[in-house]
């Protein structure tokens, strides 16, 4: 990871980077069906109080990861949908697999069992982020949804962390 490189607990305050940051993703066209980041107000109304990171590098905000719940059903409480996204300044130096790593330790302790995730099957560097903590393809969802409007397919990867 850059060397004098923070990983914390996010903030209110980190609001406006972390949404810098969404926004960078969602330009690629290769992160996300989402066109704009969300308010900070349906930002954390959707996302598990437990298990939201950022990774500070001199003062600012380099990349940033959270888990949000799969369902509001009892037996799916347990399952959890991770969001990790690195600004373009930081990508290749390893924030995004130590923010992965500490999502990971902070969701087992949370009693999470499994966490998932969909890409693009384009997105490379994530499918190789995410395999790299542990993740496993086990399916595509062919033309799931669509983006600027053209439909995309995802895969979908998972972690068990019990069994």
């Amino acid at each position: 990871m850059i060397p004098d490189t923070e990983l914390r607990p996010m903030i209110e305050a980190d609001w406006p980077q972390v949404a810098a940051i969404w926004a960078e993703g969602i330009a690629t066209g290769q992160a996300t069906f989402e066109t704009e980041p969300p308010s900070e107000a349906v930002f954390d109304a959707t996302r598990r109080p437990e298990g939201r990171f950022v990774a500070e590098h001199d003062g600012d905000v380099v990349g940033w990861a959270a888990l949000s719940p799969v369902s509001s059903r009892p037996c799916y409480a347990g399952v959890a949908e991770n969001s990790v996204y690195v600004g373009s300044s930081a990508r290749g130096f390893g924030v995004g697999t130590a923010l992965m790593r500490e999502l990971v330790t902070t969701a087992a302790a949370a009693g999470i069992w499994t966490i998932q995730t969909s890409v693009f099957p384009e997105n490379a560097t994530s499918i190789a982020l995410h395999e790299r903590v542990g993740f496993q393809i086990v399916g595509r969802r062919e033309l799931i949804a669509e983006v600027g409007g053209v439909w995309r397919d995802t895969l979908f990867l998972e972690l068990r962390l019990t069994s």
